[in-house]
């Protein structure tokens, strides 16, 4: 059965992995550095001005993340997280959304059980093998290269609204 894009009302994310490409750099400081692309910025932010939330679960806290999610304006920040079904639990209790009107992004072990609790699940494209197994999607694109991009166009192309945001840019 093919996923139900269009019926996506919140897209919630991993971020090592999945936003960046899971590399976990330290300053000598002890300070983390997070790269972030920035064509999934844009895809995050097409997709919230078209009306789909966003939202971000994580097993790590960092100020690099804090930063990222105030810069693009996502308020949903579960970061520090051990429990991904339980974020999810809190998710769906504070906006009201179905877990089935939700899309989940995630690479490694600690996704699936918010992959499995979704209406549809992305995993990227160099995700761990056995997450694979359980996603309805996995990206062409590598986390924190584009796929969440790509994410994001998928939802937007099924929900009708793609050609509206190209021609806002053509004109």
């Amino acid at each position: 059965m093919k996923p139900d894009l269009a019926n996506i009302e919140l897209l919630l994310l991993d971020v090592d992995g999945v936003l960046t490409d899971g590399s976990i750099t330290y300053s000598d400081s002890g300070e983390q550095i997070k790269s972030f692309d920035s064509k999934d910025g844009l895809g995050l932010r097409l997709l919230m001005d078209s009306g789909v939330g966003v939202g971000i679960i994580t097993g790590r806290k960092s100020k690099a993340l804090e930063y990222r999610c105030e810069n693009l304006g996502i308020t949903l920040l579960f970061d520090g997280i051990k429990d991904k079904s339980k974020a999810l639990d809190k998710i769906i209790s504070r906006t009201g959304i179905a877990a089935k009107k939700m899309a989940f992004a995630g690479d490694d072990l600690m996704d699936l059980p918010a992959i499995k609790k979704v209406g549809v699940s992305f995993c990227v494209s160099n995700a761990s093998e056995d997450i694979k197994n359980y996603c309805d999607i996995t990206t062409r694109q590598p986390g924190g290269h584009g796929a969440v991009r790509e994410i994001c166009e998928s939802i937007l192309k099924a929900k009708g609204l793609w050609d509206a945001i190209l021609d806002k840019y053509l004109s």
